[in-house]
C-alpha cells in the first residue's frame, strides 16, 4: 500500500532534498512551506507521517504539532536548527516520534521513516524471547490495560487511554515481554530502529510520559537501573511481598 508523506520547511532546499529522496524510495511526498499549510491539508485529507520543522513563517511547529495531536496520531518527525535539550524534550511531550537537528543526513531520516512504517505495520504478536501473549490475536491484556492491536487504540479501567504511535508501541513490547526485564538497547532497536544505545534518551522521555498516563492503572513500569524496563501487575507485587 502506497504511502503518504507530508513535509513542512520554509527551506526549498531542504524541502525538495526530502522530498526528491522520499520519493525515490516510492513514497508519496506533498511539500509545504509552512506549518499552517500543512495543518489544513491534514484536517481534510490526513497522511501517513508528517515531517514538520520548528522553527517556521506563521505558526511554529510546536503549536501545529500540538493541533495535530488534537485529532490523530500520526506518526511526527520533528526538524530543528536548535540543538537544545528544552526543545528536544517539548517535541517529545507534544508527542512526537522523533527530532532530528539541522543540518543531518536525509539518508539517515529516510531509513528513519522506513523503521516507523515497519513498526506501525508490524503485527507486534510474538515476544523477542518467542513468547505469544495469552490473549486473542487481537486484544493484549494486562493487569487493567487493554491494547486493540487492529485499531491500535487502549484502554485503562474501559476508559480510552491516549497513546502516541510510541508510546503504543512501547507498551504493547512491555505486556508483550512482561515476563522479563527488557534491555534499554532492545527497546531502541525494536521500536525506535536505532542500532546503538546513543539515543537513549528517546525512552527514559517515552517510559516517564508513559508512566504519567498508567499513573492510576494496577500496571507499573519498573526501572530496572542500569539495564532498562520491567512492566509489573502492582496488585500481584504487593500479594507476592506479603508471603
Amino acid at each position: 500500500m502506497e504511502k503518504f508523506i507530508y513535509i513542512a520547511d520554509d527551506d526549498d532546499n531542504i524541502r525538495n532534498l526530502l522530498k526528491s529522496f522520499l520519493e525515490r524510495e516510492g513514497y508519496l511526498v506533498s511539500a509545504f512551506p509552512t506549518g499552517d499549510d500543512l495543518l489544513k491539508k491534514f484536517i481534510t485529507d490526513p497522511c501517513d507521517l508528517i515531517i514538520l520543522d520548528v522553527m517556521m513563517p506563521g505558526r511554529d511547529g510546536f503549536f501545529i504539532l500540538k493541533e495535530i495531536r488534537k485529532i490523530s496520531n500520526v506518526p511526527i518527525i520533528m526538524l530543528t536548527a536548535r540543538d537544545s535539550d528544552a526543545d528536544y524534550i517539548e517535541g517529545l511531550n507534544l508527542g512526537s516520534d522523533d527530532y532530528f537537528t539541522k543540518p543531518f543526513s536525509p539518508i539517515k531520516l529516510v531509513t528513519k521513516v522506513k523503521s516507523v512504517f515497519k513498526r506501525l505495520e508490524s503485527t507486534t504478536g510474538v515476544a523477542a524471547n518467542g513468547n505469544t501473549p495469552l490473549e486473542s490475536d487481537n486484544e493484549l491484556t494486562f493487569a487493567d490495560i487493554v491494547i486493540n492491536k487492529k485499531t491500535k487504540s487502549a484502554t485503562l479501567k474501559d476508559d480510552d487511554l491516549a497513546l502516541t504511535p510510541n508510546e503504543y508501541s512501547l507498551l504493547s513490547y512491555l505486556i508483550i515481554n512482561s515476563d522479563r526485564a527488557v534491555p534499554r538497547v532492545e527497546l531502541l532497536d525494536k521500536i525506535w530502529g536505532y542500532e546503538t544505545e546513543i539515543e537513549t534518551r528517546v525512552a527514559d522521555d517515552t517510559v516517564k510520559r508513559l508512566r504519567k498516563k498508567i499513573v492510576d492503572s494496577d500496571a507499573k513500569i519498573s526501572t530496572i537501573w542500569g539495564y532498562g524496563f520491567r512492566l509489573i501487575d502492582k496488585s500481584a507485587d504487593k500479594d507476592e511481598k506479603k508471603k
